[in-house]
């Protein structure tokens, strides 16, 4: 199996296997590639229906660019605990794209990636302002909206300083929240009912969308409890064992 970096060839091939509607697997079959390269290659460069093999080329070349500072002469590579902090790298960004395509803003993606990627789970305004290389106005931007979202919390450490946190109850106070948005289109959904009156055609499509996010809320609502229940119970297993 082929290594080292997809060639201009290789992304050509890419394009055109997902015009054809091929899965991220078989174009990396054909091209004897991990469907790992194949799937981070085309996250990171537009996604499915945006990726250009010309411009995937030219934005990794700059990117590998950037990422070849000179090293002064008798300086020692920075200390790492063995993992590949380039594979770290590609995937922090593969993860902040997929977050994109979900659509959150960029910046903000890129703090919920580092959050979510850094081993504490937790860092301070400045120490995600230095790990990004932006302003803490971008930051403080980034951590209202994700708070809005409930995707991040905040604590106070022993210096008591204000860390924003991702945690499992931070994704379910999140999916809670989505059911509660979901309850919220509903009931404005039912109140058009009351002003166009029920037997209307756009009342009945209407309550039909009321009925449809009753259903998804509730699920989601059901699905979060079963799923914070499950993982206490694992986590409080893995702590106390018999």
């Amino acid at each position: 199996m082929p290594g080292g970096r997809l060639t201009q060839q290789e992304r050509q091939q890419i394009a055109l296997g997902l015009g054809d509607g091929l899965a991220y697997a078989e174009i990396a079959r054909r091209l004897d590639r991990p469907t790992s390269t194949i799937t981070r290659e085309v996250l990171r460069n537009g996604g499915p229906t945006g990726y250009r093999a010309e411009l995937a080329h030219r934005a990794t070349e700059r990117r590998a660019h950037r990422r070849r500072p000179a090293t002064p002469r008798g300086a020692q590579p920075a200390p790492t605990d063995g993992r590949d902090t380039e594979a770290i790298r590609e995937y922090q960004e593969s993860f902040t794209t997929l977050l994109m395509q979900q659509g959150l803003p960029k910046m903000t993606a890129r703090v919920l990636t580092c959050l979510i990627t850094t081993d504490a789970g937790s860092m301070t305004a400045a120490e995600l302002a230095h790990q990004l290389q932006i302003s803490p106005a971008s930051v403080s931007k980034a951590v209202a909206f994700l708070e809005g979202q409930g995707l991040v919390g905040r604590q106070r450490d022993e210096r008591r300083r204000e860390r924003y946190v991702v945690d499992n109850d931070v994704w379910y106070q999140s999916m809670i929240a989505s059911a509660r948005g979901h309850a919220q289109f509903a009931q404005t959904a039912r109140e058009g009912v009351e002003v166009l009156g029920a037997d209307a055609p756009a009342a009945v499509r209407l309550e039909n969308i009321a009925r449809f996010m009753d259903f998804v809320g509730e699920s989601i609502t059901r699905a979060a409890n079963q799923a914070r229940e499950v993982l206490t119970s694992d986590e409080t297993t893995a702590t106390h064992p018999d």
